[in-house]
């Protein structure tokens, strides 16, 4: 495997493929001191740019995947195009933010590789599948980001159509179960009196958090909290954004235009009803003079009726009042539609919304996925130019423009009547001191920071034992990132990664045929506690075997999550798994091998 990148993922991934794949990886660092110990099986390349000099000493004819992780999608797509030409076999992981632009390139690139293959099929080893895969690490960590910011709420995991929800429960007593759920993916730890160890530290012993447990102890774990699978669905359609939608009429005309408008209408009424009483007049022509008078553009009324010249004057005087207050409501307007179409202020009476710090990369996602989990946000951004900006302008998010280090900023960010403060900027004392900032005013709330792995955890141990009432989550983006990416490196689909403290719960599409693990192994037989577990049967895959009703049309697919436990899974079915990191490349690395037992249990044919 040979890793090229300059920040924290690429250090992260190469130790991910090592320790939990085992695989052999070569990770190119831009120099020496960014290369610091690590397993046995990476071996480091200094490379201060990916040029073919760099790639050909790096062994890129002999890689079998190639992640290119750098920062910059220009970087990322030149080092693309150079390594598909050398290396027509080798399978591209590519880091892009912008997600269309790196579909495209994702096409084009499996189109160039199929015709370079062609041309000259020596050009490397042809792994199984020599595609071009494209990943965000924002994509990746948003949904996992925005789920610790809403504590109690659903974890979502999203991917090709599929919606998979987890959902944390607590037990109601010390000795009480948590509520169970249609499966239970994982056991939380105890953390109300071990501050120091919560939050996934292996040094809790027995306390720290089990994946994939077993019934036995499921039913042992008194007092602990628990992860379970809630529904299992397809994605629903989001509703169409409104954010282009120009501001409605209602904040365009201010009350004091409004009364502007309404009084030259009265005006207007009253003058043309007493014309048309003295002169008898036809009520449109009466009209028309008297909007004529009324903006003193009509002819004087020099030899006509006394009444006439009398409405004249009246209407002169009233226009000389109404027209200074016209020009102020325009200009008011004028003042309310650029307001529209700029950021938003935090309204009044705002409360038990999540205060997001940074619209940069990670921060934009998680805004996006926030609102689209009907999460009212409140953002704080220093740079007006950043990323997310035009997100939070289009979604009508509200922003705070300043230094959140300056005294005033999270105040009018209303973070202390917040719910929850996510910390997401690429600066770690800013992240740091934000919280410390929001903390003192809200002691009980709800904060979550992005830190780098080396810092994170004494922070986020000094900030438990100094709030032990109160909730706080360090995340790191590269290992959250890090597992989808590696997946994608052995060919994996992976559908998504849900968190649970400091360990990560993969969740995989998986073809049975050749897996050992699981064919011709029923449900119960291919689960294997602390390591993976059959979740669902994607029903539109193998209808050619029967699965689609015989009385009309099949259905379209759909997952199957109520599976029966004696349910024998065949060569072409395919499920959805969840696995731990190093549960889900065993599960896929064994050769076919028989199943035990000579004969399926009655009624496991068909899933139930």
């Amino acid at each position: 495997m040979l890793v090229l990148g300059d920040d924290a993922l690429a250090h992260r991934l190469a130790a991910e493929l090592a320790e939990v794949y085992r695989r052999d990886v070569v990770l190119v660092t831009p120099g020496p001191e960014s290369a610091p110990g690590g397993p046995g099986r990476i071996r480091y390349v200094e490379g201060a740019a990916p040029d073919e000099r760099t790639l050909l000493r790096a062994g890129l004819r002999e890689a079998e995947a190639l992640p290119l992780l750098y920062e910059d999608d220009e970087v990322n797509m030149r080092a693309a195009f150079l390594a598909r030409r050398l290396a027509p076999g080798v399978r591209l992981v590519l880091r892009m933010y912008n997600r269309n632009l790196g579909h495209r390139m994702a096409d084009l690139l499996d189109r160039a590789g199929e015709q370079l293959a062609a041309v000259a099929p020596g050009a490397g080893p042809a792994p199984r599948d020599a595609t071009t895969l494209v990943l965000s690490d924002a994509d990746t960590a948003a949904p996992a980001l925005a789920a610790t910011a809403v504590a109690g709420t659903r974890k979502v995991v999203q991917a090709d159509g599929l919606l998979l929800r987890a959902a944390e429960r607590m037990p109601e007593g010390p000795s009480a179960l948590a509520e169970p759920g249609l499966a239970t993916l994982a056991l939380l730890s105890s953390t109300s009196t071990d501050p120091a160890g919560a939050d996934g530290s292996d040094r809790s012993g027995g306390l720290a958090p089990r994946l994939l447990p077993d019934d036995a102890e499921v039913r042992a774990a008194a007092g602990r909290g628990a992860v379970v699978l809630e529904a299992i669905g397809r994605e629903p359609a989001l509703p169409r954004r409104r954010g282009s939608r120009g501001a409605s009429p209602r904040e365009l005309l201010s009350p004091r235009l409004r009364w502007a408008l309404a009084g030259v209408v009265a005006a207007v009424t009253a003058l043309t009803a007493a014309a048309i009483l003295a002169t008898d007049a036809h009520p449109l022509h009466a009209a028309y003079l008297t909007l004529l008078d009324l903006f003193s553009i009509g002819d004087p009324a020099v030899g006509e009726e006394t009444a006439r010249q009398d409405l004249q004057l009246l209407a002169g005087l009233l226009g000389l009042a109404l027209l200074p207050l016209l020009i102020a409501g325009a200009l008011e307007a004028l003042g309310a539609y650029r307001s529209a179409a700029a950021l938003r202020r935090p309204p009044r009476g705002l409360d038990d919304h999540v205060v997001l710090l940074g619209l940069g990369r990670i921060g934009t996602r998680v805004l996006v996925r926030l609102r689209e989990l009907g999460v009212p946000v409140v953002c704080v951004e220093e740079d007006p130019e950043a990323r997310g900006i035009p997100y939070a302008r289009r979604l009508r998010v509200p922003v705070v423009l300043g230094d959140v280090t300056q005294e005033g900023v999270l105040e009018a960010a209303k973070a202390h009547l917040a719910h929850a403060l996510l910390a997401l900027t690429s600066s770690d004392t800013t992240n740091l001191e934000a919280v410390l900032a929001a903390r003192t005013p809200a002691p009980e709330l709800l904060v979550a920071l992005r830190l780098y792995d080396d810092f994170a955890t004494t922070v986020y141990r000094t900030l438990r034992a100094a709030h032990p009432d109160a909730l706080t989550r360090s995340r790191s983006v590269s290992t959250l990132s890090a597992p989808a990416f590696a997946g994608a490196m052995m060919g994996r689909q992976i559908l998504g990664a849900i968190p649970v403290e400091r360990r990560v719960l993969l969740f995989a599409a998986v073809e049975v045929a050749g897996v050992a693990h699981l064919e011709g192994r029923t449900v119960a037989e291919a689960f294997r506690p602390g390591a993976w577990r059959v979740l669902a049967l994607d029903t539109g895959a193998g209808e050619e075997e029967g699965r689609a009703s015989d009385a009309g049309p099949a259905e379209p697919p759909a997952l199957l999550w109520d599976l029966h436990p004696g349910y024998v899974l065949r060569p072409g079915d395919r499920v959805v798994v969840a696995a731990t990191r190093s549960g889900l490349p065993e599960l896929l690395g064994g050769a076919r091998a028989p199943a035990p037992g000579a004969v399926p249990p009655q009624g496991a044919g068909r899933p139930g």
